[in-house]
């Protein structure tokens, strides 16, 4: 049995972990791309697991997507820095988010408070930026693919090298 090198290093896996802006993107059958930027994200401390949520009410067209397809692109960057991570999945999987993911969500929205202040945005912002109802949550899960660093500059859409 052939055992997979992580795709994630673990500077990606604390950036990905601590809480940083997440826009999460899929397609269609005919290819034309649906995305919205998600209200949470969680990964698990190898990097193999990653947990985003989106707005059910606000994310219908990338539901579907997602649902149709199984495939997701999500884009992990730190507001201040401008430092950013890309991760593709093939099967991703959706479910209603529950109470079992609160500690998760008030982790990333504690953070991204701190993340947008650092950039000139108070609390108020990101809160409203945020807000969604546990009922109206989505969570989706999925094991990362491919890694690409998009952090602006040379190595913008080279794949991360195996961790």
């Amino acid at each position: 049995m052939t055992v997979q090198a992580p795709l994630l290093s673990p500077e990606h896996i604390a950036m990905i972990d601590k809480g940083v802006s997440a826009i999460v993107a899929s397609r269609n059958a005919a290819h034309r791309p649906s995305l919205m930027r998600a209200v949470g994200a969680g990964i698990s401390a190898d990097g193999g697991e990653i947990t985003v949520y989106l707005s059910r009410s606000q994310s219908r067209q990338l539901l579907q997507d997602v649902a149709a397809t199984g495939q997701l692109a999500v884009v992990f960057s730190e507001p201040l820095s401008h430092r950013t991570v890309q991760v593709k999945a093939r099967a991703a999987q959706l479910r209603a988010a529950d109470d079992s993911d609160l500690p998760c969500l008030r982790r990333y929205l504690a953070s991204m408070e701190h993340e947008v202040a650092c950039v000139g945005f108070d609390a108020a912002f990101v809160r409203a930026m945020l807000a969604c109802s546990l009922q109206d949550m989505v969570a989706i899960r999925f094991a990362p693919s491919e890694a690409y660093d998009q952090t602006p500059g040379p190595r913008a859409g080279s794949a991360l090298p195996a961790a």
